[in-house]
C-alpha cells in the first residue's frame, strides 16, 4: 500500500516534470517587405483618404477619422521590426500570452507591433561554482569545484518555466556537484573502498555522471550541459596535513611490502643456487643466519658495512 507520503512526492515530481511552455516558430515576414508596407503602402492609403474631403461635411469627418487612424498605425508599425543575430533568440508575447519564437537569424517584421519581444542568447557559456566544502562518503570535509558548459536550447523554456535561468544553472549545478561529492570517496585510502570509484583518481567517469546530473536538474529550463567537469579537489585544510601524512604512511608500506617481495626472492634465488652448484653446505642455523643478513642488507634504509668473516663461517 502507497503511503500518504510517497503518494504526495510522486505528485510533487509529476508536477516537476510537467513542461508548460515549449519554443513554437513564429512566421514573420521578410523586414525590407515589412520596410516597403510602412514606407509606401501606409502613406499611399494616407493620401487616398483626401478624396473624402471633396464630399466635405459627413465625408471630410470620415477622411480625418481614418488619417489620425493610419498615423497612428504608422507610428505603431515602428514596433514591428525586429533584428535576430547569430545564436539569439526572441520570444514574443501578446499582452502577457507567449506567441511564439522567433530564433532564424536576420532582419524579420512583425505585422503586429503589439508584440512584447524578449531576447535571449543561444551561445555557449560557462559556469565556474565556488569552492564548496561537503564531506565525501567518509565523512572526510573536502573542498570541491567544477566548470559547467551549457547553452540555452529553448528560449521559451528558459525565460517562462524558471524565475531567472542564470541562478537557475548556478544553483542547481552546485547542488548536483554537492549530491555527487558526498557519493563518493576522495581517495581509495579504506579497505571498503578498494575497488570502487574515486573523485581523485576516475575522473572521466565523474565528469559523465555529473554532467548527467546537472543536465537533468536544468532540462526543465530549456538548458543543455555540453560539459561538466571538477576543476578544484582538495581535502579541507582542518585535515589536510593528517591526510597527506596519511597517504604518506601508504605509500611507505606499499614500497615497503615490493622491497621485502623482492628480498625474499632474491634471497630464495641465492640459497637455490648455492645449494645447486654445491659452493657450500649450510645446516638450518646458518641459513637462517644468512637469510637474515642478507634481508638486513636488501631491506635496510641506509647502505650496510659489511664485516668480512675471515675464520669459520
Amino acid at each position: 500500500m502507497v503511503s500518504a507520503a510517497a503518494a504526495a512526492d510522486k505528485n510533487v515530481q509529476g508536477v516537476h516534470d510537467e513542461i508548460m511552455f515549449k519554443d513554437v516558430a513564429k512566421e514573420t515576414m521578410n523586414g525590407f517587405v515589412g520596410v516597403a508596407i510602412h514606407w509606401l503602402a501606409v502613406p499611399a492609403v494616407f493620401l487616398l483618404t483626401f478624396i473624402f474631403y471633396a464630399g466635405g461635411g459627413f465625408g471630410l469627418a470620415i477622411g480625418v477619422t481614418l488619417q489620425i487612424l493610419i498615423g497612428i498605425i504608422w507610428f505603431l508599425m515602428f514596433n514591428s521590426y525586429l533584428i535576430i543575430n547569430p545564436n539569439e533568440g526572441t520570444a514574443l508575447q501578446f499582452f502577457g500570452k507567449y506567441a511564439g519564437t522567433v530564433d532564424e537569424e536576420g532582419f524579420h517584421w512583425l505585422p503586429n507591433p503589439f508584440f512584447e519581444k524578449r531576447k535571449i542568447s543561444l551561445k555557449i557559456r560557462n559556469f565556474e561554482s565556488a569552492k564548496l566544502k561537503v564531506n565525501d562518503v567518509n565523512a572526510n570535509p573536502i573542498e570541491i569545484a567544477a566548470v559547467v558548459v551549457w547553452k540555452v536550447v529553448d528560449s521559451a523554456e528558459a525565460l517562462f518555466e524558471v524565475n531567472n535561468y542564470l541562478d537557475y544553472v548556478q544553483i542547481q549545478s552546485e547542488a548536483a556537484l554537492r549530491a555527487m561529492a558526498t557519493k563518493y570517496p576522495y581517495d581509495i585510502i579504506e579497505e571498503k573502498d578498494l575497488g570502487g570509484i574515486a573523485l581523485s583518481s576516475h575522473q572521466e567517469l565523474i565528469a559523465d555522471e555529473l554532467q548527467i546530473s546537472v543536465e537533468d536538474r536544468l532540462k526543465r529550463a530549456g538548458i543543455q550541459v555540453l560539459e561538466a567537469r571538477i576543476s578544484h579537489l582538495a581535502y579541507s585544510q582542518e585535515i589536510a596535513q593528517a591526510m597527506l601524512r596519511r597517504q604518506q604512511a601508504s605509500a611507505v608500506v606499499a614500497a615497503r611490502t615490493e622491497i621485502v617481495k623482492g628480498a625474499v626472492g632474491m634471497v630464495e634465488l641465492a640459497l637455490e643456487q648455492l645449494s645447486q652448484k654445491n659452493i657450500i653446505e649450510l645446516d638450518e642455523d646458518k641459513k637462517a643466519s644468512m637469510v637474515s643478513n642478507l634481508l638486513v642488507v636488501l631491506c635496510s634504509e641506509s647502505d650496510t658495512t659489511p664485516i668480512v668473516n675471515t675464520g669459520s663461517l
